[in-house]
């Protein structure tokens, strides 16, 4: 499902962010992204939806090389990706509804199929009575539900998180992974980068830590491994 071979990252300042990485991850895992603050974490989770570009090396996602894709084929390479952001990203003058059908309308579904599919989604991430709320009449637990129904909607194989429980509260960010792991059971695979040790210890899945750009550790049902 997404293979990593002998990937480097070099940004233009001469910070080399990933260093000579080699990872498989296959169809149905979830997968912890772990490491202190400016280990290659955010890089490592970037390059998988084409936000960034490796210097050099591979990333196969789903039999497409993303190193290799031409910038005007990236946006159908990411249909099948769906990214999850700390900071939700939602349009503020959408409703919650609208937000999720968004996603559908760039790619020209029929509306049938948009309201069909928002409402599903909508009903797994527990907003269906939030539908014509707007982000600011909504919690931030409830934001990132719809920023996770919007990253969804389309059915991507693979789900990116970038520390989507950052800005949330204990409660809530059981809430969210419980439903990330609802999603996961579902069979789309996810890779989550995050600090929460809590989470990470007591919702056991593999684990992938990553120090100075380099993967230090690679275990299965494994543990955070950092002091907060």
């Amino acid at each position: 499902m997404i293979t990593m071979n002998e990937v480097w990252k070099t940004y233009p300042n001469g910070v080399m962010a990933v260093n000579g990485i080699d990872i498989e991850i296959m169809k149905g895992e979830f997968v912890y992204v772990v490491g202190p603050s400016g280990a290659g974490k955010s890089t490592f989770i970037k390059m998988m939806y084409r936000e960034e570009k490796p210097t050099r090396g591979d990333i196969i996602i789903d039999g497409k090389n993303l190193a290799k894709v031409k910038e005007k084929h990236i946006p159908y390479i990411r249909r099948n990706i769906g990214v999850i952001f700390q900071d939700f990203k939602l349009l503020p003058n959408l409703s919650v509804y609208e937000n999720v059908a968004f996603a559908m309308e760039v790619i020209e579904e029929s509306k049938s199929n948009i309201r069909r599919r928002v409402m599903n989604v909508l009903e797994i991430v527990q907003l269906k009575n939030k539908a014509r709320f707007f982000p600011h009449e909504v919690s931030g637990g409830e934001q990132q539900r719809v920023a996770i129904a919007r990253a969804i909607v389309n059915n991507p194989a693979v789900l990116i998180a970038d520390e989507p429980t950052g800005n949330l509260d204990p409660d809530t960010s059981w809430e969210i992974m419980n439903i990330l792991d609802e999603i996961n059971n579902r069979g789309t695979t996810i890779v989550m980068a995050t600090h929460n040790k809590e989470i990470v210890n007591s919702i056991r899945k593999r684990v992938i830590a990553i120090e100075g750009g380099r993967i230090v550790r690679d275990e299965v049902r494994g543990e955070y491994g950092y002091e907060k």
